[in-house]
């Protein structure tokens, strides 16, 4: 695939996409939107590849926010399906059922850090600032702040960042749960890279099957929550992954999964 915004490399078993607008601190505008809802769809149906990596090019910012020329343009009618379009690239990266690692190289604003919480999990340089400016602008979060935030570190601690819109560190994110680790710049793809190794070890339905329980059970009473999980943990037991995995167990070798 030929990209006019972003990076695509497959590594392996990893897929990793760069937005490539460094001119532009990677803003998003709807081209590399995209151009995203592209290169993740590929990912979803490509077998081989069982974890994405998600970075911005260059050292200042992973995504510093929207294409505010871009934005300035709209109307309400507009702006309303500019948003579910972007919506719907962040709906795809957060439920293709296999984990994407964002990993923030700098800033993360706006659209950048709704990008971010859109993936399975967050690792940050020691360098990153996360926030939800919008309302400097006189406008909202649009591509699921307002949702993820809240969920991802409580309703108080959402509602600050977004009604003050003030930037935090990475290692204030990490102590409120909005990023899981922080690691000196230089660092940050080599652990990315060490993290999706532990995945790629694991069985991939078993990992399928655990992202889609969290991801949808968080929306669900407890017991609906459970009931979901024991549905999808029968599912699991028929596969030949679960009879792989356990025979290698007692067998006291390493399992050979086939995803199967």
């Amino acid at each position: 695939m030929t990209f006019q915004n972003i990076k695509f490399e497959k590594h392996g078993r990893i897929a990793t996409v760069t937005i490539n607008r460094p001119d532009k601190l990677n803003a998003l505008n709807m081209a590399t939107m995209e151009e995203l809802r592209s290169a993740f769809s590929a990912i979803k149906e490509d077998a081989e590849v069982r974890v994405a990596l998600l970075t911005g090019e260059g050292q200042k910012a992973f995504v510093a926010g929207a294409d505010i020329g871009e934005l300035s343009k709209h109307n309400t009618i507009s702006a309303k399906e500019y948003t579910h379009k972007g919506q719907s690239v962040l709906d795809l990266i957060e439920d293709m059922g296999k984990p994407v690692i964002a990993c923030i190289n700098g800033f993360a604003l706006g659209g950048g850090c709704e990008l971010a919480m859109a993936c399975t999990m967050r690792i940050a340089g020691e360098n990153a600032k996360l926030g939800q400016p919008e309302v400097k602008l006189g406008i909202m979060a649009g591509y699921g702040g307002t949702q993820r935030l809240p969920r991802l570190v409580g309703k108080g601690l959402a509602m600050q960042m977004l009604l003050t819109a003030d930037m935090i560190t990475a290692q204030e994110a990490h102590r409120i749960g909005l990023v899981n680790e922080v690691v000196p710049q230089d660092q940050l793809m080599k652990r990315a890279e060490e993290i999706a190794a532990k995945i790629i070890a694991n069985a991939p339905l078993a990992v399928q099957y655990t992202m889609e329980a969290v991801n949808h059970g968080m929306e669900m009473t407890l017991q609906e929550g459970l009931y979901l999980e024991a549905t999808l943990f029968g599912i699991c037991c028929s596969t030949d992954d679960k009879n792989e995995g356990t025979k290698a167990f007692l067998e006291k070798r390493a399992a050979n999964f086939t995803g199967k």
